[in-house]
Parts: structure tokens; sequence; C-alpha cells
């Protein structure tokens, strides 16, 4: 743990609340716009994960660590996922233990769609979130 060089005020309390905030306000569009397209907010951040997986290796194991869910829960959401047309599973060539993930067209199509709201709503709110944080950092409002 860091060291700390004062004592916490009443106003970097206040700041740390209103950061906190700001995330939850964020974490509750995403949630509804996720639910809105049909999908639970775990499964549209599973298809963001597969579709991110650098040089398209997404596998059952990064979605799990990314997700922060343990193994058995990423096998049952690919599972969902897939049933629902929105990805397809296959045993790696390299590793039969692995179990690998793409998206389909449709599941494609939903993230995007998903993906461009997102980044609207993070536009929206940058400044804010920018100046809350940077008020974290030097303590002043």
């Amino acid at each position: 743990m860091p060291a700390r060089t004062r004592k916490l005020s009443d106003a970097d309390y206040e700041r740390l609340a209103d950061f906190r905030y700001a995330l939850r306000c964020f974490l509750e569009f995403s949630e509804s716009a996720a639910i809105r397209e049909g999908l639970t907010p775990q499964q549209y951040q599973a298809l963001l994960v597969i579709r991110s997986s650098p040089g398209a290796n997404a596998t059952v194991r990064r979605l799990a660590d990314r997700l922060r869910i343990k193994h058995n829960t990423a096998v049952e959401l690919a599972q969902r996922l897939e049933a629902g047309g929105l990805i397809l599973r296959w045993q790696s060539p390299d590793d039969g233990r692995a179990l690998c993930l793409t998206l389909t067209d449709e599941g494609e199509a939903k993230l995007e769609l998903l993906a461009q709201v997102h980044r609207a709503e993070l536009r929206q709110l940058s400044p804010e979130i920018v100046a809350l944080f940077q008020s974290l950092e030097t303590g002043e409002a």
C-alpha cells in the first residue's frame, strides 16, 4: 500500500464519492444498453472480450480471466452465447483442452451496435470523469 502524504480531507472524500458515482452511472447505462439489445451485461462483456482478443485468440480461459469469473462459469456463458447464435466454439487444434471462440456475423453486428452507443456515452461523460480523476490526483476541485 502506498504511503500517504497527508490526511484525506472532506473534499477528498467528496471527490472520491463523485468519481464512484460517475463510474456507477456509466455501468448502469451499460447494463441498460445491453438489456435493450436482448443481452445480459455479462454477455455484452463477453462479446467485447472475444472481439478484442489479440490475434483472434479468444479462448474460454481468456474469457474467464478477463471477466474475472470461474472457468466453468465462462464455459456456461460461451454455451449460452453459442446457443443464441452470437459465437462459435471449437476445440483448439494446438491444445485439445482449450476451447476457442469467435463471433458470428450476428454477434459482430450486435457488438458493433452496443460498442457504438457505449463509445458515444463515454465521449459525453469523458470530460466529467477526466476532471474528477484529475481532482483526485491534485486534491483540487
